[in-house]
C-alpha cells in the first residue's frame, strides 16, 4: 500500500514517529515537499521513503503529482499548513480524510471564531486587519477590548503572537506584524484569562478517544512562548465535554487533533486547533507514556481503518517536557549534547533543537527552543527532581 506524505521541512514528528510507524505497517512512503534536499539528508538512504519535490500548498499541484506518478492509498500531513491540500486531495482520490471545510475552519483562525459563535457554543470578540491595510482604518470605531491579543490569521507555534495593552500599543505591534509578514491578514481578538490547557484527542469519524492533556507553563507577557507541558492524565468531564462540542462544531473527528483551550471558572474556551497531532515532541512522549502505538493509529485512520473501542493505554505515570529557550539574538556558543538517562524510575531524554555554533536573531516565540527535555517517571515529585535536576547541571550560552 502506498502513503503520500505532504511536508514541509523535516520534523521529529515524521522522522522519528510517523516514518517508523509506516514501516511497522509496510507502507511503501512516498514524502511530496518542497524542501528535497533537506528531507532527503534526513532519511539518508532509506529504500522506503521516496521523496518528490512538489508544490504542497497548492493542492493541484498535489493531486497532479499524485496522478502522474503512483496509485496513492492514502494521503497524510501531520503539518499545520496543509490540512487543506492533505484533505482536498484524498477526497479528490476517494479516500479516507478529514473534512477539508473543517481543516480550513480550525487553519483560520478568524473562521474558527465565526464558527463557533455561529453555533452558540462560544463567542469571543474578534476582528480581522486584512493583509496591507492600515490598523487604524481597520480598527477605527470598533470597541476592541483591552487587553487584547493581536495574531496571524493562519499563524501557528506562537509565532507573531503578541499581547497589547492599549489603542498604541495595539497599533504599533500589528505595524511591526504587517512589516515581518506582509501578505498575512490578523486577527485581533480578546484576550482570555485563566490555565492554558490542551486536549489531545484521536478519531476516526466515528469513535473518538481522548488521550489526556497537558497544562502549559507560559513565558512572562507580552509573548507566549511555551516553557513547559506537563501531562494531566484526565481533564474534568464537564470541561472535556465543553471542549468537545467545541469540536463537534468545527466538525473536527477525524485522525488526530490538538486543542489548545484556557479555563477560567470552570469554563473552558478554545485559543486554537490544530487539526493534527500535538508536536515539539509532545506526540513522542504521549506515545511512551501511554504505551500505545498512536502513529501507526493515526496512520491507519487514514487507511480507512476503524479505530478500536478500547486503545488500552497505560496508566499511573507522570510526564512533562521543558524547553529551554533563548533569551536574546546571538551564537549558541554551549549547551549539552542528546541525552538517554534513567535514575530514580524516572526515564529522561534530552534532544537539541539548535546546533552550537549557529547564530539566530531573537523571535520570541517557539522558535527560540534550544532543545526538548521529556521526562516519564513513577510520580509528578520524581519527575521534578529529575528534570530539575538536568537544568540545573547544564548550561545554554548565547553570545551576541
Amino acid at each position: 500500500m502506498r502513503l503520500y506524505v505532504l511536508a514541509l521541512n523535516p520534523t521529529d514528528s515524521v522522522t522519528e514517529g510517523f516514518l517508523p510507524a509506516a514501516r511497522r505497517l509496510g507502507l511503501d512512503v512516498t514524502v511530496l515537499t518542497d524542501q528535497p534536499a533537506a528531507h532527503r539528508a534526513a532519511y539518508g538512504d532509506d529504500p522506503a521513503v521516496g521523496v518528490l519535490e512538489c508544490d504542497v500548498r497548492d493542492f493541484r499541484a498535489v493531486i497532479t503529482r499524485v496522478s502522474t506518478y503512483r496509485p496513492p492509498d492514502a494521503v497524510f500531513t501531520n503539518s499545520d499548513h496543509l490540512q487543506v491540500q492533505a484533505a482536498l486531495a484524498a477526497d479528490y482520490f476517494g479516500l479516507p480524510a478529514k473534512s477539508w471545510q473543517a481543516a480550513l475552519r480550525t487553519k483560520d483562525k478568524a473562521e474558527t471564531r465565526r464558527v463557533l459563535a455561529a453555533s452558540g457554543v462560544d463567542t469571543v470578540w474578534s476582528a480581522q486587519v486584512p493583509a496591507g491595510q492600515d490598523p487604524a482604518a481597520c480598527l477605527a470605531g470598533l470597541d476592541v477590548p483591552y487587553p487584547c491579543v493581536v495574531k496571524p490569521r493562519e499563524g501557528v507555534a506562537s509565532e507573531d503572537v503578541v499581547r497589547a495593552e492599549d489603542p498604541a500599543d495595539l497599533e504599533r505591534r500589528v505595524r511591526r506584524i504587517q512589516a515581518d509578514r506582509p501578505g498575512a491578514a490578523l486577527v485581533v481578538e480578546e484576550f482570555l484569562p485563566g490555565e492554558l490547557l490542551t486536549l489531545e484527542t484521536l478519531g476516526d469519524g466515528t469513535t473518538r478517544h481522548v488521550l489526556g492533556g497537558f497544562r502549559t507553563t507560559l513565558s512572562p507577557p507580552p509573548y507566549f512562548i511555551e516553557e513547559r507541558l506537563t501531562f494531566v492524565p484526565a481533564h474534568p468531564a464537564p470541561v472535556v465535554d465543553q471542549v468537545l462540542a467545541q469540536l463537534d462544531a468545527l466538525g473536527v473527528g477525524f485522525g488526530a487533533c490538538h486543542t489548545e483551550f484556557v479555563l477560567h471558572e470552570g469554563r473552558a474556551r478554545l485559543i486554537e486547533v490544530n487539526y493534527r497531532a500535538i508536536g515539539d515532541q509532545c506526540d513522542l512522549l504521549l506515545a511512551e507514556l501511554l504505551d500505545l502505538p498512536l502513529f501507526e493509529h493515526i496512520l491507519r485512520t487514514h487507511l480507512g481503518e476503524s479505530l478500536p473501542a478500547d486503545l488500552r493505554t497505560a496508566t499511573g505515570r507522570a510526564a512533562r517536557l521543558d524547553y529551554p529557550y533563548a533569551r536574546q539574538a546571538g551564537t549558541l556558543t554551549a549547551a549539552p549534547g542528546p541525552a538517554d538517562l534513567t535514575a530514580d524510575g524516572v526515564r529522561l531524554t534530552y534532544r537539541p533543537l539548535r546546533a552550537v555554533g549557529e547564530r539566530h536573531p531573537l523571535h520570541r516565540t517557539n522558535r527560540d527552543l534550544l532543545g526538548v527535555v521529556r521526562a516519564i517517571g513513577p510520580d509528578e515529585d520524581a519527575v521534578e527532581r529529575a528534570v530539575t535536576g538536568f537544568l540545573a547541571e547544564h548550561r545554554w550560552e548565547i553570545t551576541p
